[in-house]
């Protein structure tokens, strides 16, 4: 099973930005799919942007796109999220996700590992 372990979250002004890692552990990455999710209070997670580990395929949100930016470094096996220009909406708890896929999936229910979330708050 793998192991996810976010870091990077915090508290930022409007306008702002942060990068946020994921490192992953456990298993041999071959055709998974890495994915960031958030949740503000509320039932559903909501999909954030995610990447395909072989080939560097990225799917985003349109909530975000042009504001964040998904990348991965093989080499350590760490995902990351670029967000820029920060708007107090995004504040939310935000997920590193894994599934053993080759394309992205956007609903929650098919990842198969999470980490343990971090906390991004945007103020206003």
């Amino acid at each position: 099973q793998v192991q996810l372990v976010e870091s990077g979250g915090g508290l930022v002004q409007a306008g702002g930005s942060l990068n946020l890692s994921c490192a992953a552990s456990g298993r041999t990455f071959k055709n998974v799919v890495m994915g960031w999710f958030r949740q503000a209070p509320g039932p559903e997670r909501e999909f954030v942007a995610g990447i395909t580990w072989t080939g560097g395929s990225t799917t985003y949100a349109s909530s975000i796109k042009g504001r964040f930016t998904i990348s991965r470094n093989s080499a350590r096996n760490t995902v990351y999220l670029q967000m820029n220009s920060l708007k107090p909406e995004d504040t939310a708890v935000y997920y590193c996700a894994f599934t053993v896929r080759n394309w992205v999936p956007t609903r929650h229910s098919l990842y198969d590992s999470w980490g343990q979330g971090t906390q991004v708050t945007v103020s206003s």
